[in-house]
């Protein structure tokens, strides 16, 4: 049997993407069934566990439309059949005046192909990141004459024009997004929405905040002790690019005194490493460093139950990219692994400097170092901040409200209601 719902990802499976997967296993739970329609082929060398409890069947669209020529031919000419594809193609070349890209042109073909070969079964279209998956979607959708709805993180929020999120806030039943700083945003930018907040699944009108929160039961519960080392153990969970600060952290590395004795664990991949790399070298603390690259996250989870401090630098990048608020910190939290990190995006939401761990300012090399060697001096602190952290994560930042929350919004709009 047909699934009723198509979900739209840029790329299946994703190890950066926990929080998607974490999102998919729960709705098939819920007795949601649904097919996962990717952008894009797989490019990571390994899945996580939750990956393999995932059910539904992976479609992919051509990446690139040359690729595949024969099947995006046919797939126009079906789509150009549907009741709503002279509407989707006025649609797709007033964006394509204001965004003449290849990038544009490429998401309308892909949006023929899911059009084309969408189960007649399917009535609801629903794309995590507002911007290429939901541009697919939204074109999918208008062809076909059924609804859609997007959740939102954020580099989709922050980097495309604020005309393309407008109009398509306006054409979809719903949106969601995991940070206040992201519903706020997106809330201003549709007319008339005032905020109403309700925890962790605040509405904003059309808008809605559900902070990805964590299913606690899929870890373990947190290291009675620590193992105890020579060094000062820290780790950092995340991609090598420049939102995530690491340029900081290296130069804030350097600066700390001869005679503290650290190492650091970094688990991710990323287009920088070549460049982070050569100036660990260049500042002669390479031999510290350990980069393990890809982790899946039964490594990750062992690595910070044995780690003395996590630490994520993160910052705005040059193109308005941040963080929304990552899962490596709630993550860490379930471990009790005390946390440093940066007062930027939504990481203030759940880290309150001072209190769940330290929040120093982004972009400031001085501060991490001073705040390293403070943390390293304290271990009655560390532990009162990891703590404190642990607490609020299952108090307030559980997964089952967020989920309860895209599960009504899905079965109203399967319904039609």
């Amino acid at each position: 049997m047909a699934a009723p719902l198509a979900v739209v990802l840029k790329g299946y499976p994703r190890l950066s993407e926990t929080f998607i997967a974490q999102e998919l296993a729960a709705l098939e739970a819920r007795g949601h069934e649904f097919e996962i329609w990717s952008l894009r082929q797989p490019y990571d060398d390994r899945i996580h566990p939750i990956h393999e409890q995932i059910r539904a069947r992976r479609r992919y669209l051509p990446e690139y439309l040359w690729r595949e020529p024969l099947r995006v031919l046919r797939s126009v000419a079906i789509a150009s059949r549907q009741p709503g594809f002279r509407h989707a193609f006025k649609s797709w070349l007033r964006d394509l005046r204001r965004d003449l890209s290849a990038n544009r042109i490429r998401r309308f073909g892909q949006a023929c192909v899911l059009a084309a070969e969408l189960p007649r079964a399917t009535r609801f279209i629903y794309a995590h990141f507002l911007h290429t998956p939901a541009s697919v979607a939204r074109y999918a959708s208008i062809m076909r004459g059924v609804g859609w709805g997007f959740s939102a993180h954020a580099k989709d929020i922050w980097t495309i024009p604020d005309w393309e999120k407008r109009e398509k806030i306006a054409a979809a039943r719903f949106g969601l997004t995991c940070t206040r700083a992201g519903a706020d945003h997106l809330a201003g930018l549709h007319s008339g929405e005032t905020t109403q907040a309700n925890g962790a699944t605040a509405t904003h009108g059309k808008i809605g905040l559900v902070y990805h929160g964590l299913d606690l039961g899929r870890f373990p519960p947190p290291p009675d002790i620590r193992p105890h080392g020579s060094h000062f153990m820290l780790l950092s969970v995340g991609r090598l690019v420049e939102k995530k600060g690491y340029d900081d952290l290296v130069e804030a590395l350097a600066s700390l005194p001869a005679s503290f004795d650290w190492r650091l664990v970094h688990i991710g991949g990323g287009k920088l490493e070549r460049e982070l790399r050569a100036r660990t070298r260049a500042a002669g603390i390479d031999a510290r460093i350990d980069w393990r690259g890809k982790r899946d996250q039964t490594q990750v989870i062992d690595a910070m139950r044995r780690a003395d401090l996590f630490v994520l630098p993160s910052k705005i990048a040059g193109d308005g990219d941040r963080d929304g608020l990552p899962n490596v910190l709630m993550e860490a939290a379930s471990q009790k692994l005390p946390i440093l990190s940066t007062a930027v995006a939504a990481i203030p939401e759940f880290i309150e400097d001072g209190v769940h761990g330290r929040l120093v300012q982004p972009g400031d090399p001085a501060a991490l170092s001073g705040a390293i060697i403070a943390l390293a001096a304290d271990p009655a602190q560390r532990r009162r901040f990891a703590e404190h952290a642990y607490q609020r994560l299952r108090a307030e930042f559980g997964m089952d409200a967020g989920i309860a929350r895209i599960d009504r919004e899905l079965r109203a709009a399967l319904s039609g209601v």
